[in-house]
């Protein structure tokens, strides 16, 4: 059985019509399907858990990166399922990382092709993440976008860069990784799966999907007039380059902020009083490039 959970909220542009294709397609293709359409924060989570517990094993989420990431964090036996993703919201970074194709060619791919092993990251507080998850201005920015009513979601995110880069200040992390502990003041503080986040940002350009290890980027926050070069360097993939950003490779790293803080897991916001980041290698099945 072969069972999307869609959030029609997040579909972007033609995503609508996409989704009477993808209808349409699973109709010819003959095997049995379901579709379900969530309706609120969290029941994709809830369907995924409540599928795989049941037994369903084959599981295909269709919206952008925050429902591909309810969908995983709700999986259970997630060594046994087969995981789909239909990009169509208004962030897809990981689908570019994993070679997924968009529209019809992602169903395609779920329909013809074999799952490959895949790395995700769990962490402590039972969240996990295929992307990108962490703290800093791109938190920032986000929690300012949620908090705009009346513009278009692009205005918003320029309008609260803008404000961000006025007042962002850093965040005071502790950063445990490979045995060694370092306090710093991060503009940015991440755990990495894929290459991109924002929408395209390259944060991490040798991330790999399956290669077995997690990349840990740290970009300490410099003195406020190079704050503004810095993501410019960022958007150009070349954030690394820099002398105050470090890179680790590693399976486990745990990044505590000095207080309770909002983090982004794959572009959705949640609490937490610390990121501990766990990778798991390899042991889920995803229809990907």
């Amino acid at each position: 059985m072969l069972n999307v959970i869609v959030n029609p909220r997040s579909l972007r542009g033609t995503g609508k019509r996409l989704l009477e294709k993808i209808g349409e397609r699973l109709d010819a293709w003959g095997g049995e399907y379901r579709i379900f359409r969530t309706e609120r924060k969290g029941q994709a989570t809830e369907l995924a858990r409540q599928l795989t517990e049941e037994g369903e094993r084959t599981i295909v989420a269709m919206g952008g990166d925050g429902t591909m990431n309810d969908v995983l964090s709700g999986l259970t036996h997630t060594d046994e399922c087969s995981f789909g993703l239909i990009p169509a919201g208004t962030g897809n970074d990981f689908a570019t990382s994993a070679k997924i194709p968009f529209g019809m060619d992602a169903l395609e791919l779920i329909l013809t092709a074999e799952a490959k092993p895949t790395d995700y990251i769990q962490f402590d507080d039972g969240r996990r993440s295929l992307n990108i998850a962490g703290l800093g201005i791109d938190v920032d920015v986000l929690q300012r976008c949620e908090r705009m009513k009346l513009f278009h979601k692009k205005v918003k995110y320029f309008l609260s860069l803008l404000v961000s880069l006025m007042k962002f200040r850093g965040y005071r992390v502790e950063v445990d990784v490979n045995g060694e502990t370092s306090v710093r003041t991060a503009l940015i503080a991440a755990v990495c799966n894929g290459k991109f986040l924002g929408g395209g940002i390259p944060l991490c350009p040798p991330a790999e999907v399956a290669d077995g290890k997690m990349d840990l980027i740290v970009v300490d926050c410099p003195a406020r007039r190079k704050i503004l070069p810095a993501l410019i360097r960022l958007m150009k993939g070349k954030i690394l380059s820099l002398p105050f950003a470090h890179h680790t490779l590693c399976d486990r790293a745990v990044i505590t902020p000095g207080q309770p803080s909002v983090a982004q897991y794959d572009g959705e916001l949640w609490e937490t009083k610390a990121l501990g980041a766990t990778l798991v290698a390899g042991k889920l099945k995803m229809f990907r490039g």
